[in-house]
């Protein structure tokens, strides 16, 4: 569907860029439609002569560069695999997910190879285009046959997209024809045309871009990548394009918010901000809401259920905008389980399971996990949730986050959702630490507010009082410049824990 889908673009928008590097060091270019379609077209010659060919794996270790998007359509038109690897990676995370692949073709580039020597098959180093004809040139061949004519197969596999490894080792969940198409139909309304221009704010190898790409393309829209995601530079190209919606995950929205100039500009044209990724603090909401004069949509989704899940309406009440997930959106159902896989009373916490016909047809390569998380067709999530009297989701956090404090469950997010509303308080991030007494206690990882006095623990604790049990207040501070992240910018929990030692 993807080869179907490029070759109208490329009728439809001929004209029309594509991608916009915009900007680079050595100024900036573009690629239309048409001549996106031109270079799959010779680049999967040249995959071809390589020997890729149906259900073939084609790696890309790479930047989220234009090459990337050319190699992804001219592997689709061999009826080849796409795995994207987060360039974030590590070399370890790498190896690990290029063993688990046991890919045909490994494509990177010099800076980040480093982890692709855990292969047999031919590893190819490029360097990125800097113009419509030298990207991807090292495969390009205009003088080739043309690809294969292939069979319609909904459930032939087409792209792999890997998580973050926020919990555990990277695994890499695989979508099918049948995906791709329905996603498409989902975010674009079954709509063709009227894209406009748009920001990508993840990484190609993201799930948000690996499976919505087909939209992408079939409303003509025009993307801006950027070398690194800048808050100065995207609120650049938000005003000088009048882009109609603000995107990204939350911690790119709060930097947005901090700059300086924000509220210097006129966001007439802004008419949505919808933000996924991770949680979005209802003052981070109600303060988007406020700059930009348009509505905050929070989407709940994962890897897994291939970026479509729940999300709070555009015009949907403070209480549901500012402090719940919403609903699920059209084709997800959605229910709250406990460890048996039984559905629980409404305002009970358990975890959150969803089915639709665009999640995950399962983990590439791993049958035992693929088992555990799809259960007769139902995806579980591994998240914690509740369904609150208006019938909207709550998240509560990770099960693997959730920690017992003198045989009480404490839920990190729901403290976190207390104490970042503190006016000192930038962002936060709570872990447990084992304690002699109580087995496990809180500790607040906390960001201060530029300029703001770092607040005590005493400050946090009388601040949080009324609105959680005594339990759930933190018994430990910890005041950090910024909270490291994973792959997937969220906070890397992992990573503090293992951090963490006893005051």
């Amino acid at each position: 569907m993807l080869t179907d889908i490029s070759r109208r673009a490329a009728v439809d928008f001929a004209d029309t860029p594509a991608f916009v590097t915009d900007p680079q060091p050595n100024g900036s270019w573009s690629i239309t439609y048409a001549e996106l379609d031109r270079a799959a077209d010779e680049a999967a010659a040249g995959l071809a002569r390589r020997g890729v060919g149906e259900r073939s794996v084609v790696a890309l270790v790479l930047p989220s560069v234009i090459d990337y998007v050319v190699l992804f359509l001219a592997a689709a038109r061999l009826g080849a695999v796409t795995a994207g690897l987060n360039p974030r990676f590590r070399p370890a995370e790498n190896r690990h997910a290029l063993d688990v692949l046991r890919p045909d073709l490994v494509i990177t580039t010099s800076e980040l190879a480093d982890g692709c020597d855990a292969v047999s098959c031919p590893v190819e180093i490029i360097e990125p285009g800097v113009d419509p004809t030298s990207v991807s040139a090292a495969f390009r061949m205009a003088e080739a046959s043309p690809a294969p004519s292939l069979a319609d197969d909904p459930e032939r596999p087409v792209c792999i997209c890997f998580t973050s490894g926020s919990t555990g080792q990277p695994r890499g969940a695989w979508y099918a024809n049948r995906q791709l198409t329905r996603i498409a139909e989902l975010d674009s309304g079954g709509a063709w045309g009227g894209g406009g221009h748009g920001l990508s704010s993840t990484q190609f190898a993201h799930v948000g871009f690996m499976t919505k790409l087909p939209w992408m393309m079939a409303t003509g829209r025009t993307t801006h990548l950027l070398d690194r995601w800048r808050a100065d530079a995207v609120l650049d190209l938000i005003v000088r394009h009048k882009m109609p919606a603000v995107t990204g995950v939350a911690p790119q929205i709060a930097l947005l918010l901090r700059l300086a100039t924000i509220t210097d500009h006129d966001f007439d044209h802004v008419k949505a901000i919808v933000v996924g990724g991770s949680a979005s603090p209802p003052a981070l909401v109600h303060r988007a809401r406020e700059v930009f004069g348009a509505p905050y949509s929070i989407r709940y989704s994962s890897t897994e259920s291939g970026g479509i899940g729940i999300g709070t309406a555009l015009d949907a009440d403070d209480e549901e905008a500012l402090h719940t997930i919403g609903r699920p959106r059209p084709g997800v159902e959605a229910e709250i389980r406990d460890p048996a896989g039984h559905p629980v009373a409404a305002g009970e916490v358990g975890e959150l399971w969803l089915r639709s016909d665009v999640m995950m047809s399962g983990y590439w390569n791993d049958p035992q996990s693929t088992a555990a998380t799809i259960v007769d067709g139902w995806l579980r999530t591994g998240d914690l949730a509740l369904i609150d009297p208006s019938g909207a989701f709550r998240l509560q956090g990770r099960s693997t986050e959730m920690y017992i404090r003198g045989g009480y469950n404490v839920y990190p997010m729901e403290v976190e959702s207390v104490l970042v509303d503190h006016p000192s308080i930038a962002e936060v991030c709570v872990i447990p630490r084992p304690d002699d007494v109580m087995g496990e206690i809180g500790v607040a990882c906390v960001v201060p507010v530029d300029g703001a006095p770092v607040p005590s623990l005493e400050t946090l604790r009388a601040f949080a009082a009324d609105r959680l049990s005594h339990h759930k207040l933190p018994e430990r501070l910890r005041c950090y410049d910024e909270l490291p992240r994973n792959a997937s910018d969220k906070v890397d929990r992992r990573r503090l824990i293992a951090d963490d030692a006893p005051d």
